[in-house]
């Protein structure tokens, strides 16, 4: 990490460094889970939005990527990339997806039944924690205040990219969208070096798996969109002020809420601007086949 967050050549070369090598071990990644995936190729495939076969073997592979490199950064990032990743691909392989949402899950569990995706929930809660107290706890001087802010950062980052791995390319957009969002308010808070360095794991990683997700051939599934997610939230926890954590996470709860009652694809399909950037580097969408309209023929008079 750099000194003073000054943005030298050693700490773009820092950032640098950390986007690169998190690139290129999520594409060796990939590479070697294509080749020899666990429990055999079945195992890791699933439909897409079309209906067409997709391997969730992207998100393991993004976040292996980002969380290597972010090992060179802060041990707070890492932490929270191998907990979201661990949890969200347990619930990619063992979910049966009947429940969806925080309240479907909630709902689920007041009826006594213990959802993959509640013990997801909890899982990433605790793991939000653990990175958090890395992050901002006494050792680094940090408040209680702090703690609470930085966990839910986590958490509710993990949760809310999730929510927009619908569509091919969708959520590792949002995702760097973010990464620059993080990057920004660092420098302008004069913490650009450390910012930049922080966001790099996750948007390299991130970057190099984007052709094969725009491409339709895989997916992050919950295993990688919750790990790229949580890793940016540890990333905004430690490089930004406390302004501007309190206004992120507000940013993170309101979208979360919202998600339970409006469609992010519907919004997104009726904002043209939000369409455009969707839709960049996708496949058109597959024409609507015209209603086949049967003609009644007249019945033949008996001879």
């Amino acid at each position: 990490m750099s000194d003073g967050g000054r943005l030298t050549t050693a700490a773009v070369g820092g950032a640098v460094l950390a986007g690169f090598s998190a690139a290129g071990a999520a594409r060796y990644a990939y590479t070697l889970l294509k080749r020899t995936p666990p429990g055999g190729d079945k195992h890791w495939s699933r439909k897409n939005h079309r209906g067409e076969p997709v391997t969730l073997l992207e998100g393991p592979a993004v976040a292996a990527g980002a969380v290597l490199a972010a090992l060179g950064t802060h041990p707070a990032i890492a932490v929270a990339g191998i907990g979201a990743a661990a949890f969200g691909t347990y619930d990619d392989l063992s979910g049966s997806g009947d429940r969806r949402g925080f309240r479907g899950h909630v709902g689920a569990l007041m009826q006594g039944e213990v959802t993959t995706g509640m013990v997801k929930l909890g899982g990433i809660g605790a793991t939000g924690l653990v990175s958090s107290v890395l992050a901002t706890g006494p050792a680094s001087g940090g408040s209680v205040t702090d703690v609470v802010i930085n966990a839910g950062l986590v958490a509710g980052g993990a949760n809310l990219l999730n929510l927009f791995d619908l569509r091919p390319g969708r959520a590792i957009k949002v995702a760097l969208g973010s990464s620059v969002l993080i990057a920004a308010g660092g420098a302008l808070a004069g913490n650009g070096a450390s910012a930049a360095e922080c966001v790099a794991p996750a948007a390299g990683a991130a970057v190099a798996l984007l052709p094969d997700d725009l491409g339709e051939l895989a997916m992050l599934g919950d295993g990688g969109a919750n790990a790229l997610g949580a890793m940016l939230g540890a990333a905004a926890a430690v490089s930004l002020p406390r302004p501007a954590r309190l206004a992120l996470l507000a940013g993170i709860a309101g979208l979360t809420a919202a998600s339970e009652k409006v469609s992010f694809t519907k919004v997104i399909a009726a904002t043209p601007a939000l369409h455009w950037l969707d839709m960049l580097g996708r496949r058109p969408a597959a024409p609507a086949q015209a209603p086949i309209v049967k003609i009644p023929v007249p019945a033949q008079p008996e001879e």
